[in-house]
């Protein structure tokens, strides 16, 4: 199922039932998981390790070294996990070494067409990007994160789980978990609670995060007595914990309304 005309290099690895589609470039030192299907006249270049039962769509153009011109042609590597879906065009480029060297994807994320994922990014599981969707280097996607189309996203900013970045944003602070954000400089929206019901969240749950949401970004406190007043009535889940956890640990600052 490997079409006579595909290129492969040395030390590339092909496990069982793998489809590759016509014209399609494999560079060394390249690993490609069983029943992964490759569309024609895609580039793979290593070091790169692609997972199980992914299909990847013609013109996709994967592990090539990143945009950044401090990139001296260290060893970097991309890996991307099982059962995800990269449509036409996408490009995701390995790390560098300013940044643990990995450009890391896990599982069941789909990138529609001509979305990007630069060097260093971690992308978590069940992430969805839509079409020309960018990220820049270093960024962190925590699980059941969506973006809308054309969303771009400042290098090392982070977006937290379940969080909903609308169409046409453009993100420069961390988006929290839960929240969704809208904009041409991204402001929070309120929280996803189509998404957490869709995931099956506790009412319990929601109610919690609605009551810190509250307390966080309406309150007129500070982050840190916000925090406290949390505590003092008693909102201790664990995805409050992660609300707060991710507040207090940013960088970059957080997307507010």
């Amino acid at each position: 199922m490997i079409h006579q005309t595909v290129i492969t290099g040395k030390n590339t690895e092909i496990g069982e039932n793998v489809e590759i589609g016509a014209y399609t470039v494999i560079g060394d030192n390249v690993k490609i998981g069983n029943n992964t299907r490759i569309g024609p006249q895609v580039v793979i270049e290593g070091p790169t390790t692609i997972g199980e039962r992914c299909h990847i769509f013609q013109f996709c153009s994967l592990g090539t070294i990143p945009q950044d011109l401090k990139f001296k042609e260290e060893d970097t590597e991309l890996i991307i996990g099982n059962d995800n879906i990269f449509r036409e065009y996408v490009t995701i480029n390995r790390g560098t070494k300013g940044g643990n060297r990995k450009t890391i994807l896990k599982n069941n994320i789909f990138l529609m067409a001509y979305s990007h994922v630069a060097h260093d990014c971690q992308i978590g599981d069940n992430v969805i990007m839509a079409n020309g969707a960018t990220l820049g280097g270093h960024i962190k996607i925590e699980d059941n994160a969506i973006l809308g189309g054309l969303v771009g996203v400042h290098q090392f900013a982070h977006i937290g789980s379940y969080a909903m970045v609308g169409g046409l944003t453009g993100v420069s602070k961390d988006v929290p978990p839960y929240t969704i954000v809208v904009g041409e400089r991204a402001k929070l929206h309120g929280l996803n609670l189509t998404g957490l019901k869709r995931h099956n969240f506790s009412a319990e749950a929601i109610r919690e995060i609605k009551s810190a949401y509250k307390i966080l970004f309406r309150s007129g406190l500070t982050t840190k007595k916000a925090v406290e007043k949390i505590g003092k009535e008693g909102l201790a889940s664990p995805e409050v914990a992660h609300l707060i956890d991710f507040i207090l640990n940013s960088e970059r600052g957080i997307t507010r309304e």
